[in-house]
């Protein structure tokens, strides 16, 4: 009569398995959100460059720049607030900021 081994997963299988789980998370949580945040940055800059391109073909309509978001006849992106802060003969100030990014803004000059 032969004897069978009991099949299954020991608890020290099992250990060995959530302490490797919890490393890796603990990677990949930091990792993640500095991508996202990477991601907010480069939104705000590319709706600041959309600023700049709609700031141009307003100057060649209208002889002048915008002084305003709302004349420039654009929509930001979802979660972003963009502002011209002055426009005056030679130039315009223009602010964005995202919500996901506390306490930052990016302005174009």
């Amino acid at each position: 009569m032969a004897r069978q081994s009991p099949s299954g997963f020991t608890l020290i299988d099992l250990l060995v398995v959530v302490v490797i789980s919890g490393v890796l998370a603990s990677i990949a949580i930091p990792k993640f959100s500095a991508m996202r945040s990477k991601s907010y940055v480069a939104a705000v800059t590319s709706d600041l460059r959309n600023v700049a391109s709609q700031q141009e073909v307003y100057l060649s309509d209208n002889n002048g720049y915008a002084a305003s978001f709302a004349a420039l006849d654009m929509t930001a992106a979802d979660a972003m607030t963009v502002s011209i802060k002055a426009s005056d003969g030679p130039g315009w100030v223009a602010t964005a900021a995202h919500s996901g990014l506390t306490a930052q803004q990016c302005g174009m000059y």
